[in-house]
């Protein structure tokens, strides 16, 4: 069975990164987006990257940016992954792909089965597809919990991972249910919009290792 893959997301301080690869993420997660409580700037990013180890990879995501300020936040962080959050095509997507080494991630809210169908336009565009809450005040990061029902038993065109509203007391059964071997976690992890819990980041660490022990 593949790895339980685990990301962390919209890190923003030091102690958080660090509680993040302790507790055994395997992904952590930069948010470059300035309406999110979780914005870092390029030059925070970049030295907080610098804090990863090898064996951890970097996610920076962006929102519908523009690719000249795209291409400087690239070289400036130099991720592993950019995750896309926004409402990039998937030309877009897979200009990205097909004209850098970065691994992309594309980010689609999920509220129907239409919109599961819609996800697969991105078959060539992306390596991989992050299942998210369907869009609240922002495209991601709102708490909010995706139907879980839409994904059982589905067969998906690309690697995915599940987030939306997952925290370590849901965490298990979300993996039960949809067979995810992703989870992506943010405002699910925190104690106020942008503030990270180290307690809550090492909780929802060791809830997903207990289902993957079990699997």
């Amino acid at each position: 069975m593949s790895e339980m893959l685990i990301k962390i997301c919209g890190l923003s301080t030091a102690e958080t990164v660090d509680a993040a690869v302790k507790a055994g993420a395997t992904h952590v997660g930069l948010v470059h987006f300035p309406k999110s409580p979780r914005h870092v700037s390029a030059k925070k990013a970049a030295d907080l990257r610098a804090r990863v180890p090898e064996h951890v990879k970097v996610v920076l995501l962006t929102v519908d940016m523009e690719p000249k300020a795209a291409a400087d936040i690239l070289q400036a962080v130099q991720p592993d992954v950019l995750q896309l959050h926004g409402s990039e095509s998937p030309e877009w997507t897979a200009m990205i792909k097909n004209n850098s080494e970065l691994e992309v991630w594309k980010a689609v809210p999920v509220k129907d089965m239409a919109s599961l169908e819609a996800a697969t336009l991105y078959r060539e565009a992306a390596h991989r597809l992050l299942y998210d809450a369907p869009h609240g005040a922002l495209p991601g990061g709102n708490g909010l919990a995706l139907d879980w029902r839409l994904l059982m038993g589905r067969r998906h065109v690309l690697p995915w991972g599940l987030a939306g509203g997952l925290n370590a007391g849901n965490v298990g059964d979300a993996i039960r249910y949809t067979g995810a071997r992703m989870v992506d976690t943010s405002s699910g992890v925190e104690s106020a919009p942008g503030v990270k819990d180290v307690t809550r980041i090492r909780e929802f660490c060791a809830a997903v290792k207990a289902v993957a022990v079990r699997a």
